[in-house]
C-alpha cells in the first residue's frame, strides 16, 4: 500500500494497492512498521522539486510526474533479503515514503548500519539514503522508538541549527527569534539555545500561544500580528514556518538590527502572499542540514558528532516525556486523515502522530 500525493496539491491524497516487486541480487524488502507525522514532512513536500525531496520514492509509471511520496522517518523491519549487507529480521531506522513496505539496492555497510545505493537516490544527500542498525544505533532505545521517529530527525536539525549559531558566536546577535514556536523544529531550536544562554523568542499563532507558553523554552512567546511590538535589538530569525508576510513583518521591524536570517522550514505551506523586492536586508540564507553535518564530521570526527548528539538527545528526550502526548493512527484511511490534519495546521501541538500504512 502506498500514499500519494499531487505535488502541485497537497491536499489531494490517495492510497493505492501495489504488488510487491520481486527482489534482484543486492537488495532487501523492508516492512515498514511505522513512521513520525510532523510538520517536517509538508516542508519536504512544500520544497519537493527544489531539494529533490520527491526523487528519493518517485511514483512508478507516473511519466507526468503529478504525484509524489512524501519523505518519513521511521523504524522497519528486513522481511526478505538477497543481499549480504543485512539479514532477515534485522530493524532499520531511516528515511521511508508513506507506505507499507520498501525495497532498497544495499550497499556501503558496516556494523552500524547500511546504505540505499539505487541509482536514482545517488544524486541525493548521503545522510537521507543511509539507514541506521537499530541494535548497534548509540541513540536507540527499544522504549523510546516513537520518540527517535517523532523528534529525532527534527532534533537533529535542531542541534545542527543551533550549532551553526553557536560557531557564529550567534553573529554577536542579543535574540535569537523563531517562527512558527509550536513545531517540533522550533522547539527543539529554543531548547538547544537556552540550554547555551540564549534568549529566544517564539512566533506562534493565538491558537498556539498557551502551548508554547507552557513549555518554558522560550523568554517571549508573540502572536503574529504582534511582530511590530517586537523588541528591536540585534537579532537573527529562524524561519520555520515560510509565510513570506510574516518574514517582511520580522525584516521591517528588525530592519538595521536584524545579523542574519535563516529560512529553515515551510509549515505555512498554503500562505498565499504577493512576492515583493522590498525585503529589508540581510537576505535570507536557507539552512542546508547535510553541510553542517559534513562540516562538523571534518572538524571533529564522526564518532565526536555522535557523542555529542546523543548527550543532547538524551536530555531532550526526557525532557519531552512532560507533555508530549502520542497518538497512533493505523491503516490508509487514518493515516490519510491524520496527514490532512497536519496539512491543516489543526493538529494538536502536544500530540505526537505516529503512523503505519
Amino acid at each position: 500500500m502506498i500514499i500519494e500525493v499531487e505535488k502541485a496539491d497537497l491536499s489531494n491524497v490517495i492510497a493505492r494497492a501495489a504488488a510487491p516487486a520481486p527482489l534482484e541480487d543486492g537488495q532487501a524488502r523492508i516492512r515498514i512498521d511505522a513512521f513520525a507525522l510532523t510538520s517536517n514532512n509538508i516542508t519536504y513536500a512544500v520544497f519537493g522539486d527544489a531539494m529533490r525531496y520527491w526523487e528519493f520514492f518517485p511514483v512508478a509509471g507516473d511519466g507526468s510526474a503529478v504525484r509524489g511520496q512524501i519523505p518519513v522517518w521511521g523504524i522497519g523491519e528486513v522481511v526478505e533479503s538477497l543481499s549480504e549487507d543485512c539479514g532477515v529480521g534485522e530493524r532499520l531506522y531511516g528515511f521511508f515514503p508513506m507506505a507499507s513496505e520498501l525495497v532498497i539496492t544495499t550497499g556501503r555497510a558496516d556494523e552500524r548500519g547500511l546504505t540505499d545505493i539505487a541509482a536514482h537516490r545517488a544524486p541525493m544527500a548521503g545522510a537521507y539514503n543511509r539507514y541506521v542498525r537499530c541494535e548497534r544505533d548509540p541513540i536507540y532505545r527499544a522504549d523510546r522508538e516513537r520518540h527517535q521517529m517523532l523528534f529525532y530527525p527534527l532534533f537533529f536539525t535542531s542541534f545542527l541549527v543551533d550549532d551553526f549559531f553557536d560557531d557564529a558566536d550567534d553573529f554577536e546577535a542579543q535574540q535569537l527569534i523563531v517562527s512558527s514556536a509550536s513545531s517540533k523544529t522550533a522547539i527543539g531550536v529554543a531548547f538547544m539555545a537556552r540550554r547555551r544562554g540564549c534568549r529566544v523568542i517564539g512566533i506562534t499563532s493565538a491558537g498556539n500561544k498557551e502551548f508554547v507558553e507552557s513549555l518554558d523554552t522560550y523568554d517571549k512567546v508573540v502572536c503574529y500580528d504582534e511582530i511590530a511590538d517586537l523588541e528591536r535589538s540585534p537579532s537573527v530569525f529562524i524561519d520555520i514556518a515560510g509565510n513570506r508576510d510574516v518574514l517582511h513583518a520580522v525584516h521591517a521591524r528588525m530592519d538595521g538590527v536584524l545579523v542574519y536570517s535563516m529560512a529553515v522550514g515551510g509549515t505555512h505551506w498554503d500562505h498565499k502572499a504577493e512576492v515583493r523586492d522590498d525585503l529589508a536586508k540581510p537576505e535570507p540564507v536557507f539552512f542546508f542540514a547535510p553541510a553542517q553535518i559534513s562540516k562538523r564530521s571534518k572538524e571533529w570526527g564522526i564518532g565526536a558528532l555522535d557523542v555529542r548528539i546523543a548527550g543532547a538527545w538524551d536530555e531532550y528526550a526526557s525532557w519531552v516525556d512532560s507533555w508530549i502526548d502520542f497518538r497512533s493512527v493505523t491503516g490508509p484511511d487514518e493515516v490519510i486523515d491524520a496527514y490532512l490534519e497536519l496539512l491543516r495546521g489543526s493538529l494538536d501541538p502536544k500530540s505526537g502522530c505516529i503512523a503505519s500504512v
